[in-house]
Parts: C-alpha cells; structure tokens; sequence
C-alpha cells in the first residue's frame, strides 16, 4: 500500500491535480518578479540586483559578519519557514503539505509554514529592522532571489550554512555549487529556478507561432495584444538579447538601444500594457495573443488549455533561482538545515515539482519526476537539457548606482 506522503503517491494524475488544486496560480501571484539567476553552463548564478528593482540594495564595502542566536533546535522542535504563495506541493484539498509532513514524522520537528513572502523588497522592508538592530525575525528560513540573498550576504543578514546538518547538499547540480553571490554555497541554496521566455495562444495568433522578441515588438498581426514584464531583468535581458547582446556584459549604449526598441512598440501600440504575473488570465482567454512569461505559469496553464505554447528564443533568454537562506539571529538554525536538508532528498524535491512546476536544482530530481509524471519528467521547461540551459543567461550584477539609474530609465517607459 502506497504511502500518502511518499513522493511517488499520485503518479501519472499528480500534476494534474495539482494544477486544479493551485486554480493555475503560481508562487508568483502577488509580485512584480523575482530576479535572473543565470547560467552559461547550468544555472550558474551571477549575483545581480535584478527583478523588483525599486529599491537599491546593499551597504557598500564589507559586510560584518551574521549574528547567531542561541540554538534552540535541540529543545524546540519546531522550524519557522517562510515562503512565496503557492510555491510547495498540497493534497487535493488544500489543507496540508504532504512533503512537509513527511519532514515532520521522520524528524519530529513542526514546520510553521507561512506564506508572506510576496515580494523580495516588500519582505526585505519588514526583516530589516529588525535584522539591522540584531533581533530575531522570527523566521528561521525563507527562501529569497538570488540578487537578494547577495544583499542579505552582503550585510552579514544571514549565517553561514552548517553542512553537517545537510549531507543531501551533496546533491545540488554541479554548477550552482560556485555562484558569483555566493562562492561556495556557504549562506544558501537554492530552492527553485525557471525560465523568462515567450508564451502565446494560438487561437489569438491565428496558429502562428510566436519565437522571437522581434516578433513581439514587431509583428503586425499582435498589435495590441502584447505584454511585456514590469520588472526590468527579464525583459531588458529579453531585449538585450534579441540586439545580440550579451546580458552579463552589456553597456549604457546597449541599454539605451534595447530601451529604445520597448519605447517605439509602446508608442507605435504593439504593445498593450506591461505586467507581473497576472498576464495568465489573458493569455489563457486570448485577449492577450503573446507575451513575455514565465515557464512555470505558463506550465500550469497548459494543463487546461493546449492553445497556450511557450517558446525560448533562439537568441537566449533569462533564467531566476530563489534560495534558503538562515537569518540572522534564528533561533532554529539545526532544525532548518535539516529541513533544507529534506528538500535535497531527490524524491521529495521531485514531489514539489510535479506541483509547482519549475525547475528542481537537485541532482536525480529529474528521474524521480518521471515516476510521478513522464510528461512532466520530459518537459524541457521543467527538465531541460544542457541543450536548452547553455542558451540561458543573467543580467551581470549592477552597483547600486547603475541599478537606480536603469531602474529609473525602465519605470519611465513602463509608467510613461
């Protein structure tokens, strides 16, 4: 008899599920983005201050080392988990997490999961008081986007990960092992990843396919129904590319001519608006006939409607990666590495991703998925080869001035 909360209970009709479990909302249904993590070979990271980026971020110079609590873990068997809406695998009534409690009956430990991380700066602007002034958060995981766990790095806001604690690190894909933000792994790994491409609805194209960013800005036949994102690496990375430029090494000129070519579709009408996630609705009605998207969305949406289709432009896209991180002054830190340490299991980390549909940066991950769901196991969105991942690429990181200065530039074509 089949375990409810083993990673292969469901199999075949899993995903599914899952997807009317979620009602199609992704784990970015209330932000503007989460940043590009990056990679040239596979997902490797390069710290920049990218998705989101109203707010610059760091401190400048070196960052003092995090503080540590006393901890509690041996005594309290409890771990507080914050995390982004929609972002964790649940049974078909929603009302538990069964990787979760698998992690809660072999270890003993509670996990108080909490969904209010909705927005890497919004959630940035209620810890740093207190991390500032050497306090417990409250929390003794979350999981933040790369360019913010380069910030957090940076300010000495998060502690140095125990290995000890996290044998199945071993199992993280070789290349996020030595991150530009983060050398080494020492303060994080990762947790999920994804791609920013194209998505589109065959009926509103009239079955064509949609595969280029020229095309987006361009194409007669979409004028009007085509979005682009509100936050700026995913889209001028997407538009830096389609001018032949690289994204991690690009100049003001480049960045001027990639505006530029946003600017002239917004004025000319291609495009209809710009957004966050909330593109899904329209995608799936057809009132929007393509756009820039999110594979995981995207994925999710295909579920329900086969019209819907994806695309990765031969010329590159973006890729994004959000991360464990432990606080400073966490009063749990055992206990979250052991629970980090639960989620580098390949089942399970598999169990997760036949629900939220992204991008699993465990080693073996991908062969459990195809257990649970060939189809999604083969789906080079979720799975993709070396192929796909080596047209993958990340916005170089920026110094906060350069940040602030594109930022502005971006918001005036989005708002303008």
């Amino acid at each position: 008899m089949t375990d409810k909360n083993s990673p292969s209970a469901g199999n075949e009709n899993l995903a599914f599920r899952a997807a009317l479990a979620r009602g199609l909302v992704s784990r970015r249904s209330a932000m503007m983005g989460a940043a590009g993590l990056g990679a040239a070979a596979f997902l490797a990271a390069c710290g920049s201050e990218g998705r989101n980026p109203s707010t610059p971020g760091g401190t400048g110079g070196a960052a003092a080392s995090a503080k540590a609590a006393q901890d509690m873990s041996d005594t309290e068997k409890v771990v507080n988990w914050s995390n982004w809406t929609e972002y964790i695998d649940v049974t078909d009534d929603g009302k538990s997490r069964p990787s979760i409690d698998a992690f809660t009956k072999a270890t003993g430990i509670k996990v108080n999961y909490t969904e209010d991380y909705l927005d890497n700066d919004e959630f940035y602007a209620k810890v740093r008081p207190l991390l500032e002034g050497g306090q417990d958060t409250g929390r003794d995981v979350w999981c933040s986007t790369d360019w913010m766990v380069a910030r957090l790095i940076r300010q000495g806001y998060v502690q140095k990960l125990d290995m000890a604690n996290i044998p199945n690190a071993k199992n993280l894909n070789d290349s996020l092992k030595n991150v530009e933000f983060d050398p080494g792994r020492a303060h994080s790994l990762p947790w999920q990843s994804g791609f920013a491409g194209i998505g589109y609805n065959l009926k509103a194209t009239g079955g064509k396919k949609v595969e280029s960013v020229e095309q987006l800005l361009t194409d007669p036949a979409l004028k009007g129904k085509v979005t682009l994102l509100t936050e700026m690496v995913d889209t001028m990375g997407l538009v830096l590319l389609e001018l032949g430029k690289d994204p991690a090494k690009f100049t003001d000129a480049d960045f001027d001519a990639a505006l530029e070519m946003i600017k002239k579709a917004k004025e000319s009408g291609q495009i209809l608006r710009f957004t966050g996630n909330e593109y899904t609705d329209g995608l799936a009605k057809g009132d929007i006939a393509a756009c820039m998207a999110w594979t995981g969305d995207v994925v999710q949406l295909q579920f329900d409607n086969k019209d819907v289709q994806y695309a990765l432009p031969d010329k590159g896209f973006m890729l994004w990666s959000d991360n464990f991180v432990i606080p400073a002054m966490a009063r749990h830190k055992k206990n979250a590495e052991l629970l980090i340490n639960h989620y580098y299991d390949p089942a399970v980390m598999a169990q997760v991703a036949a629900w939220v549909n992204y991008i699993p940066p465990v080693k073996g991950a991908n062969e459990e998925l195809v257990k649970i769901d060939p189809e999604l196991g083969k789906n080079p969105l979720i799975a993709p080869t070396p192929e796909v991942l080596a047209k993958s690429h990340v916005i170089r990181g920026l110094s906060p001035e350069e940040h602030a200065k594109y930022s502005r530039a971006f918001n005036a074509v989005v708002t303008g």
